[in-house]
């Protein structure tokens, strides 16, 4: 079930008020039984994946405090990684890895160890594996103890808004959450909804519009110059970000209206001087998942300037990964781990070059430079993230540099699947989504300011943004609704 599509505009309010009008020792058991409704709304057999995930992860728990030794913990958490792993593996790697394998003996002269296998990914197995492992190492941690109560710590795993996209919930943040007793709020209801109108303008209106001259060009990358090119590479990067943080903004916003608080995931990071700024803004909670369980462990910064670099470009690496099961991913996870290395190691070059010259490195226009800066790589590494396989990467790099007279060719914008109309449309989103990320960056969230407002000006505010979504929204062929880029991971 998507959450721009009618079936959840239904689904929604009767969740949501069957979350408060039930008696409390019922409410989590209905929504649990609401978030398994959700999901099994896409393919209902896969939900007995995430059903073994949760078992797994939630019997680890209860068997880390009996463990007598260290060993003996470290047996159970190691048990419970390669289960939910192993699942991850076979489901979204499998034929990756056999595909590949094959090719390597292909090349040495050797018979091929089988066929290339593929399978319908789970929707959002990325995201509740990763969320049920860091209940599991936090337990064993100490950081919390086992939640006994399979109901609380099912809902946990599968808990609707944030089920198929995140933000990846910590257990820490959600399970008291789950446990506490909840009343209806009027204020934190419309400020949810507030939000999800924000969400929704982000995806109808930004993303899925700048998606109409990224897919023409992607399509055929090879017969588009460097007007074009250049113009899918900035807009993809932007399309991305809006479409991710539009599940997230709509993800936070349902979850607020039903009592509930999720993690923030996206702060602005086009604005951000550098790439480690951009990536503790970009899908904060990957980010610091990817920190506290494999990057501390790792060693982190701890163990001299070398190792930090290995550190990060594993991690890097591992998140490539994470988000297919493909080179361009692992390409552009390796250009993020390349960016960070670089940043690292000319840190005192850099200092060193600004004094020389004289640049006030806290200053306006030095900053404006590094953010722009930090966009264009960070663009150019969301060429691999897009691109279907590395040739057609190439393709498209190579079509940054190629020169065409007429850069929309002979159809002019409608070939690229806009028209001009269209165009100034996305610009204009553009220019306003920057600077609603200015102005939440300099006087924070937005939301309680225009609550503030007097009344008629919220409802002003409220029905503008509701015409934006009718007039200038897009919708799939057949009004059928665009799904989510992140729900392919």
């Amino acid at each position: 079930m998507l959450f721009n599509s009618l079936k959840f505009v239904l689904f929604f309010p009767l969740a949501a008020a069957g979350s408060f009008l039930l008696p409390h020792r019922l409410r989590n058991l209905f929504l649990l039984a609401a978030s398994y409704f959700f999901y099994m709304c896409w393919n209902p057999k896969y939900a007995l994946l995430m059903l073994f995930s949760t078992l797994v992860t939630w019997g680890a728990g209860l068997l880390l405090p009996r463990a007598k030794t260290l060993r003996g913990k470290k047996g159970v958490v190691a048990a419970c990684l390669a289960a939910n792993l192993g699942v991850l593996a076979v489901f979204k790697y499998g034929g990756f890895l056999l595909q590949n394998c094959n090719a390597v003996l292909a090349a040495l002269g050797l018979n091929a160890v089988g066929q290339g296998f593929s399978v319908l990914l789970p929707v959002g197995i990325s995201f509740y594996t990763f969320q049920a492992i860091g209940y599991t190492i936090d337990v064993y941690r100490g950081r919390l103890e086992p939640e006994k109560n399979l109901c609380t710590y099912a809902l946990f795993v599968s808990f609707f808004p944030q089920l198929v996209a995140g933000p990846i919930e910590r257990s820490t943040n959600m399970l008291p959450q789950f446990k506490a007793p909840r009343r209806f709020d009027y204020d934190a209801a419309k400020s949810g909804l507030i939000q999800m109108l924000w969400g929704y303008i982000q995806k109808l209106v930004i993303a899925d519009r700048l998606a109409l001259l990224v897919d023409a060009v992607y399509a055929d990358p090879a017969a588009h110059g460097t007007v074009a090119t250049g113009m899918a590479v900035v807009f993809f990067a932007l399309q991305l970000y809006c479409d991710f943080s539009s599940y997230s903004d709509i993800a936070i916003g349902a979850a607020r209206v039903m009592g509930f608080t999720l993690t923030r995931n996206f702060n602005a990071p086009y604005l951000a001087a550098s790439i480690g700024e951009f990536w503790a803004n970009w899908h904060v909670t990957l980010t610091s998942w990817f920190r506290d369980y494999l990057y501390i462990p790792l060693g982190g910064n701890r163990r001299g300037l070398a190792r930090t670099c290995c550190n990060l470009m594993i991690v890097f690496l591992v998140s490539g990964l994470w988000h297919g099961a493909a080179w361009t991913f692992v390409v552009w996870g390796a250009l993020h781990g390349a960016y960070s290395v670089a940043s690292r190691l000319s840190g005192p070059l850099r200092a060193r070059l600004c004094g020389a010259l004289h640049i006030r490195r806290e200053g306006a226009l030095h900053r404006a430079g590094c953010v722009a800066l930090t966009f264009c790589f960070a663009a150019l590494a969301f060429v691999f993230f897009r691109a279907g396989s590395l040739g057609e990467a190439v393709q498209v790099l190579k079509g940054l540099f190629r020169w065409d007279p007429a850069p929309f060719g002979g159809a002019g914008y409608e070939g690229l699947g806009l028209d001009a109309a269209d165009l100034a449309v996305g610009w204009l989103a553009i220019l306003a989504l920057f600077a609603t990320d200015v102005l939440r960056k300099k006087h924070g969230p937005l939301t309680p300011r225009l609550m503030a407002l007097p009344l008629a000006a919220q409802w002003a505010v409220l029905l503008a943004g509701i015409a934006l979504i009718v007039v200038f929204g897009m919708y799939g062929a057949g009004y059928q609704e665009v799904p989510f880029i992140y729900f392919q991971f």
